[in-house]
């Protein structure tokens, strides 16, 4: 099997949306020898900031020495993202072998995996055979039936900022998604906590008491602001001073959480030195989380694309943007609370440029480019990314800025048509 066949085969599998349920994953991995018994696993679930959160930590884990597994979802640049030992990507030839080794027990199935499933159990049996000592496995978007809460307790049980999304699976409250997306606490592990709203964090805490589960909280009052710029964030954290790459002040937040999860490690033995935390905290990297591509004029990418996400991306936009004439170029998916996710955002843009996500699910230009009407600000549908940047870097002045968000799926589209527009 080739790398094409692999991702062919992967691609091809009848596509169910989301199915909840662990009887497709856990028959899957008794196929396969159960290979997630034998790893040690930090579990990450959440709404927003997994994603970061996982990209810091695995960082800081390999910094200190350990083969460290990262599994994450979705992808933006390349689909090898998805699997990453040691912060590089499972080669073509890897996944093309692992995932010939995987089709005909899938295939044998009554009830075939899904997608996501499949890619799970590919991801769990590669780990296992390339002896990662430790795997920072992000969630799909559930918590009790998602495909990832096939392994064992895990060391940590992660829980990032949690708000309403996907509702109609997980619940119509903030509430009810965390008692959800809690469903991957079991006995013998530890948990560590984003700061939530209070009744999130009441959830949390009241089922971890429950389990007799640990739980460390978060405080991003611990990381002392000492600058910040378009390169990064600096800041002290006891005797020590961290600079993160990434920007914004929910990545802070996310931050302040991987910290604690390093401390819960700490606490059950795990041997994470001062120097591996410095370092492998400057050296993260995450494209697509307002990610400065160039100045000229300024061009930043973000993948925000729910209310939270709006949030955060306000905050950053005010921060790093203030003043500037600011072009927007955005698409979405149909099944995001897109009519709401513009209302703050939008004040800051001078124009929008819409485009149709590559994606099933996407919501077609022309129809956001109809909803954004309501602002009172030029809105133009555009054929694909390059036509998109291209136009909105024409209509933008040398001190105005480009923003790119609404859509994990239109990232790598429009890095690859930016960079490819500059070089």
């Amino acid at each position: 099997m080739t790398y094409e066949e692999a991702l062919q085969y992967i691609h091809a599998v009848s596509w169910k949306g989301s199915v909840p349920g662990l009887e497709r994953i856990t028959e899957l991995m008794r196929r396969l020898g159960n290979p997630e018994q034998n790893l040690k696993f930090v579990h990450i679930v959440g709404t927003n900031g997994k994603g970061s959160t996982a990209a810091m930590l695995s960082s800081v884990l390999t910094h200190a020495g350990y083969r460290t597994g990262l599994f994450i979802s979705p992808y933006v640049l390349d689909f090898r993202e998805r699997m990453q030992l040691d912060g590089q990507m499972i080669s073509p030839e890897e996944l093309a072998e692992e995932t010939e080794a995987v089709k005909p027990l899938a295939d044998a199935m009554a009830d075939p995996p899904t997608e996501f499933e499949l890619i799970t159990g590919i991801a769990l049996r590669w780990f296992a055979r390339r002896g990662a000592q430790i795997v920072v496995l992000e969630a799909g978007m559930g918590g009790a039936l998602d495909s990832t809460n096939v392994i064992p307790a895990p060391e940590a049980a992660v829980f990032t900022n949690i708000g309403l999304d996907h509702t109609e699976y997980l619940g119509d409250t903030v509430e009810a998604i965390a008692r959800t997306k809690a469903g991957i606490l079991k006995s013998g592990c530890a948990a560590a906590l984003y700061p939530n709203v209070p009744s999130v964090c009441a959830v949390i805490e009241n089922l971890c008491r429950e389990m007799h589960v640990e739980l460390y909280h978060a405080d991003p009052l611990t990381l002392v602001p000492l600058g910040h710029d378009l390169s990064g964030q600096r800041f002290r954290w006891g005797e020590l001073t961290l600079t993160l790459p990434l920007l914004g002040e929910h990545q802070r937040k996310n931050l302040s959480l991987v910290l604690s999860v390093i401390e819960l490690l700490r606490d059950r033995n795990w041997r994470i030195p001062d120097e591996a935390i410095c370092t492998g905290i400057e050296a993260v990297r995450w494209p697509g989380r307002f990610e400065l591509l160039g100045r000229d004029p300024l061009f930043v990418l973000d993948g925000g694309h729910n209310p939270q996400c709006m949030d955060a991306l306000w905050e950053a936009a005010n921060t790093y943007l203030a003043g500037k004439k600011l072009t927007v170029i955005t698409g979405v998916l149909a099944d995001k609370d897109y009519a709401s996710m513009y209302d703050r955002t939008a004040r800051l843009a001078t124009s929008f440029f819409t485009l149709t996500p590559p994606s099933p699910r996407a919501l077609d230009a022309a129809a956001l480019a109809a909803l954004l009407q309501k602002y009172g600000k030029p809105v133009t549908v555009c054929e694909n990314a390059a036509q998109a940047v291209a136009l909105a870097l024409e209509s933008t002045p040398p001190d105005g800025a480009v923003l790119a968000y609404g859509s994990l799926y239109l990232a790598a589209e429009l890095r690859a048509a930016y960079l490819d527009r500059v070089k």
